[in-house]
């Protein structure tokens, strides 16, 4: 009889990862399980031109201590690059560098639009400068990052 021990158990499936939406003035930022596949919206950070505030983005780290990032790739609708991907790759870099934990980039076209509508069908605020919806972005971009890579 073969016995599987609990550290033989897939690692990767308890993974904490963090997922981004990134953006030039807020940077949406959800917390979600690997083992789940789901992820929970936390509050988005303000960014001054695509620059965050490092020392919040360390609070958030140190808090949730994840394994690792996913941060959304804003392809044009034909699937190529534009400037935005350029400086949302560099923020996964810099996550990567500063925190020495694998940062992954997910195709994150429509996930502002999606979560728009999803606040509109809730009946909440359409006023989103106001009432960002970059968290709630950030988590479909994470949990489509798991769905794609569930093993």
């Amino acid at each position: 009889m073969n016995i599987t021990s609990i550290s033989d158990v897939n690692k990767n499936a308890a993974r904490t990862l963090l997922g981004f939406d990134f953006g030039t003035t807020r940077i949406g930022i959800a917390v979600g399980q690997e083992i789940t596949a789901t992820a929970t919206p936390l509050n988005p950070i303000k960014a001054r031109d695509g620059i965050p505030n490092w020392d919040t983005i360390a609070a958030v780290v140190k808090e949730w201590q994840p394994d690792g990032f996913v941060v959304g790739l804003p392809l044009n609708m034909d699937g190529s690059e534009n400037e935005m991907c350029q400086r949302a790759k560099k923020f996964a870099n810099r996550l990567h560098g500063r925190y020495n934990k694998p940062s992954y980039m997910m195709d994150e076209r429509l996930s502002s639009y999606e979560a728009k509508g999803q606040v509109i069908r809730e009946g909440g605020n359409r006023n989103f400068k106001a009432n960002s919806v970059d968290g709630l972005a950030a988590q479909m971009i994470l949990e489509s990052w798991f769905l794609e890579n569930q093993e």
